[in-house]
């Protein structure tokens, strides 16, 4: 047999024929691929799987000292993914079904403990499974808790929650109420970005007009203040003084949240000296829902999650 430059051993592709394949695949959905090229679907995706395959095993064993964790969702459901990326290569390390203790430790098994020793601080939102599985692993890492979600828990938690019992407090007062009932969306944005004046003024009406609306609103912007300290010591002081006024504030919803929050204060305290978030992995979670869309679906798992690495390799 003669040997081609053009044709794989033991192929009946040429290599560029191939090649205009994988690179289809970026812009389109594998079934519209094989159209396009008069080719079986299951060729076009065994020629994509193969191509990824080899990206991935050409870049080089990662040396991660910090990670970032978060979860999407990966079906209808409640049905999450976890992804855990390098901090300071913004790559993907890993993908996996779930977001429990179980569904991640593979990726801790995978990274030895050598290189679990190494992690330094890892970002992550308030779930608990992520944090005992990073605390088991990798004994020298600090935990470090994300501003967007305590405050998001907040939110949800306490201003709501005020919100829907102030409501029904003035249930014989149907103007009054119907104002409170509309005003969710006004009280959970921050002020910097309230669209127009009308808003700026109807914000200043209702806190003025509810003491307990006023009280969350204004514990929600002392608890963001906690991440911009600057020392130890100063945030020690802010955060006492946040417990004690959510202590005597008299509203229970206020007064449960920071018994929940108490034991969570190190990995608060950990943004003194970790700037980090997880805002990194927010803008990835909505590329990988643009990926999801653009195929409409995949029929297994592991091929999706290899094409997430393969479009975050990280940078050099």
């Amino acid at each position: 047999m003669e040997s081609v430059c053009w044709l794989d051993r033991y192929s009946r592709l040429t290599s560029r024929l191939c090649d205009a394949v994988v690179r289809s695949c970026k812009n389109m959905a594998a079934l519209h691929v094989a159209e396009l090229f008069g080719l079986h679907w299951g060729t076009v995706r065994m020629l994509e799987r193969r191509a990824l395959e080899q990206k991935l095993e050409a870049l080089p064993d990662a040396q991660p000292r910090r990670l970032v964790m978060d979860e999407f969702a990966l079906f209808k459901g409640h049905r999450y993914a976890s992804v855990i990326l390098d901090a300071d290569t913004r790559r993907v390390l890993w993908v996996g079904e779930g977001r429990s203790r179980i569904a991640i430790r593979s990726f801790f098994e995978e990274l030895g403990a050598e290189r679990c020793a190494r992690i330094e601080a890892v970002a992550m939102d308030m779930n608990t499974a992520f944090d005992l599985e990073v605390k088991h692993h990798c004994r020298n890492a600090r935990v470090v808790y994300d501003l967007f979600h305590v405050i998001a828990k907040f939110g949800r938690e306490v201003i709501d929650r005020v919100r829907v019992d102030e409501a029904n407090r003035l249930r014989h007062d149907k103007p009054q109420r119907k104002v409170i009932k509309q005003a969710r969306w006004l009280l959970l944005r921050n002020p910097q970005n309230l669209k127009s004046q009308e808003q700026q003024v109807h914000l200043q009406d209702l806190l003025a007009a509810n003491q307990p609306l006023m009280t969350v609103y204004v514990m929600k912007a002392e608890l963001k203040a906690l991440w911009s300290s600057s020392t130890a010591w100063e945030w020690r002081k802010a955060w006492k003084q946040w417990m004690d006024h959510a202590k005597q504030s008299g509203i229970p919803s206020l007064m449960q949240f920071s018994k929940r929050l108490k034991g969570y204060w190190r990995g608060i305290l950990s943004r003194v000296r970790w700037p980090m978030h997880t805002g990194q992995l927010e803008g990835i979670n909505n590329r990988i829902k643009v990926i999801k869309r653009m195929a409409y679906g995949y029929r297994d798992s592991e091929f999706f999650f290899l094409k997430i690495k393969c479009a975050f390799p990280g940078n050099p």
